[in-house]
């Protein structure tokens, strides 16, 4: 009897000892992500007219005095979704409501839905589109196929979509830096099916896959020959002229 008290107790114990190293092992890799550039997020700060508010979830809203458009925007994969504010400065200077979504653990897989309920606090938007950056917009392309009625279009940045949305009539760019060595360049051929066929492809010469952001350099990628400033306000130029068509 004793034995196999013995034995449970060991059996038990060792399950602990795995269980405390997968939860100290999630949490390391938790911890580690890619956070904004505070400075060079400031110097993209938007201009007069522009509200900037904080959602209770920790999302920020970007919303012009006079908007003609909203974009919905998942941030990359372990990154600080406020490195992305400069992009989103950038379009609402141009008229566009952006909401860029705080996602738990920064990972858009723990929230895929996190669009879920945004359109009808805002009924003055009429077109509405949503995207994201490398996970980020895989992640909205997912909810998208669920939501194909909702939206006017689909942003992609350095991205690819899983989701087979190749029978909708969703206007969708998908947007990526030569540079970018992130980006699985296997899959995003493999996954173009999966986009309507007249879908808009830009590839920003010399941008990268980090870049869309203002979070530094990222592992793997390549070396840039433009600036952040470049690629942010070509990335903005080419979904402004999509949803400006």
């Amino acid at each position: 009897m004793a034995k196999a008290h013995k034995k449970i107790y060991t059996v038990a114990l060792s399950l602990i000892v795995l269980l405390a190293l997968l939860f100290g092992a999630c949490a390391l890799y938790l911890a580690d992500y890619y956070r904004a550039d505070e400075g060079a997020v400031a110097a993209f700060s938007p201009e007069e007219g522009i509200s900037v508010s904080t959602l209770d979830n920790g999302s920020v809203v970007f919303e012009p005095q006079h908007a003609t458009a909203g974009l919905i925007f998942y941030p990359g994969g372990k990154v600080d979704h406020n490195a992305y504010q400069p992009l989103m400065a950038a379009l609402a200077r141009e008229g566009v409501l952006c909401i860029l979504i705080k996602m738990p653990f920064r990972l858009a897989v723990f929230d895929v839905n996190a669009a879920q309920g945004i359109q009808p606090q805002y009924p003055q938007i009429q077109s509405w589109y949503i995207g994201g950056h490398s996970l980020g917009g895989s992640m909205a392309a997912s909810y998208l196929a669920d939501h194909t009625d909702e939206y006017k279009g689909l942003v992609l940045l350095g991205s690819y979509a899983t989701a087979d949305l190749s029978g909708t009539d969703l206007d969708v760019l998908s947007v990526y830096g030569s540079e970018d060595h992130v980006l699985n360049r296997e899959k995003y051929a493999k996954n173009r099916s999966n986009l309507p066929a007249d879908f808009t492809e830009v590839t920003i010469d010399g941008g990268c896959h980090a870049y869309f952001g203002m979070y530094g350099a990222q592992d793997g990628d390549g070396t840039p020959r433009i600036s952040h400033h470049e690629q942010i306000n070509l990335t903005a130029a080419s979904i402004l002229k999509m949803i400006e068509k």
